[in-house]
């Protein structure tokens, strides 16, 4: 008596090829990188004096910021020294207290002169940014 051998032949891969696969998601990878738009956070840029003790003191309403290159900022919007003073005189003392942001690189000159103009005015309160933070 003669048995057939059943021979099952395989139809397809027994090992898959990755490297089409890893060049697809290559590729992929480039596309999305290039045509992602990354959002910047608008601001002012300034790098605070750094201090041993500090208060922390609320949020401001006023709030001056001196940029490393010497410009002048009142909440957020560039402002000049006259600016300022006549912003000051005209709120008739509706402004307490004023919080002065100053970078590290921007000169003392232009923190006297925001100080003088606050006093002369008749603020009394003049708030100086620093941080505590060792980097």
């Amino acid at each position: 008596m003669r048995f057939k051998k059943h021979i099952k032949e395989e139809f397809g891969l027994k090992q898959l090829d990755i490297a089409p696969l890893i060049d697809v998601i290559f590729i992929l990878l480039i596309f999305f990188m290039l045509t992602s738009n990354f959002m910047v956070q608008p601001g002012i840029r300034i790098d605070l004096p750094e201090v041993v003790s500090s208060q922390n003191l609320g949020q401001e309403k006023f709030t001056v910021i001196i940029s490393s290159d010497d410009l002048m900022y009142l909440n957020n919007k560039l402002i000049t020294d006259s600016e300022l003073e006549k912003l000051i005189k005209d709120s008739k003392g509706r402004i307490k207290s004023i919080f002065i942001k100053s970078d590290k690189k921007s000169s003392m000159g232009k923190v006297v002169k925001i100080w003088d103009i606050c006093k002369t005015s008749g603020i009394d309160y003049v708030n100086i940014a620093t941080t505590n933070d060792k980097k």
